[in-house]
C-alpha cells in the first residue's frame, strides 16, 4: 500500500477578477509541507465542463463518460484519496461551475473525506459550505467537521491581489487542525477501500 495521501485542493470559481485562488493558493503551500501529503491544486478554470446534459447518470454510468474532457476530469478526480473544496459565497450558496464539477463524476468521489475552506462576507462562505456538505454526502464521501472559513475576506488582499502580510496568521491553527483531520480520515479510508 502507498502511504502518501494525495490530496487535491479545488478551486471553485472561475470568475474574473477573483481573488479566491490567492487563498487557494495559501492552503496548497501549508497542505504540501506536512509530511505524507502529496498536494495537487486544481483550477475549474483547466476543466471549463458545458453544463451536465448527460443522458445517463454518473452513478450509471459505471465510470464511461461521453465527454472527453468529462473523462479527463473523472481521471485527475479519481487519483486523489482526499479533498480540499476551495469555494466562495455568492448569494448564500456556491458557484454553479463548482456544483456542475461535482456532478458530472460519481464513484471517483465516492469513499473519501473532503474538506472545505471558504470566504465571503460577514459569514465567510459558512452557508455555501452547508450545501456543498448535503451534496458530498449524496457522493458518498465525508465531510470532515474542521474547516476555514474566512469573513470580508476582501480586506485580506491588497490592490495588486495579494494576500497582505500577516493577514492568514489568525487562520494557521486551523489549518493544521483541518490537515490532520483530513489526512486521519484518508488514511482510514483509503486502507478499507483498498481491502474491500
Amino acid at each position: 500500500m502507498d502511504n502518501k495521501i494525495k490530496v487535491q485542493i479545488i478551486l471553485g470559481s472561475t470568475r474574473q477578477g477573483r481573488f479566491g485562488d490567492k487563498f487557494a493558493n495559501w492552503m496548497y503551500e501549508i497542505a504540501k509541507e506536512k509530511e505524507g501529503l502529496e498536494v495537487e491544486l486544481l483550477d475549474l478554470r483547466d476543466y471549463p465542463l458545458p453544463f451536465f446534459d448527460e443522458p445517463v447518470s454518473p452513478a450509471m454510468s459505471k465510470g464511461k463518460y461521453s465527454n472527453e474532457l468529462a473523462a479527463k476530469w473523472a481521471q485527475k478526480i479519481g487519483e486523489a484519496d482526499a479533498y480540499i473544496i476551495a469555494t466562495p459565497e455568492y448569494n448564500h450558496g456556491y458557484p454553479a461551475v463548482l456544483k456542475n464539477a461535482l456532478d458530472y463524476v460519481y464513484s471517483e468521489w465516492n469513499n473519501k473525506p473532503v474538506a472545505f475552506i471558504s470566504w465571503g462576507g460577514v459569514s465567510a462562505g459558512t452557508r455555501a459550505v452547508q450545501q456543498l456538505r448535503q451534496v458530498v454526502i449524496e457522493l458518498q464521501m465525508v465531510p470532515i467537521r474542521n474547516g476555514i472559513h474566512i469573513p470580508f475576506s476582501w480586506n485580506l488582499v491588497d490592490a495588486d491581489g495579494v494576500i497582505k502580510p500577516g493577514a492568514m496568521d489568525a487562520q494557521k491553527v486551523g489549518a493544521d487542525n483541518l490537515l490532520n483531520q483530513l489526512t486521519w480520515w484518508a488514511k482510514i479510508l483509503k486502507e478499507a477501500r483498498e481491502n474491500k
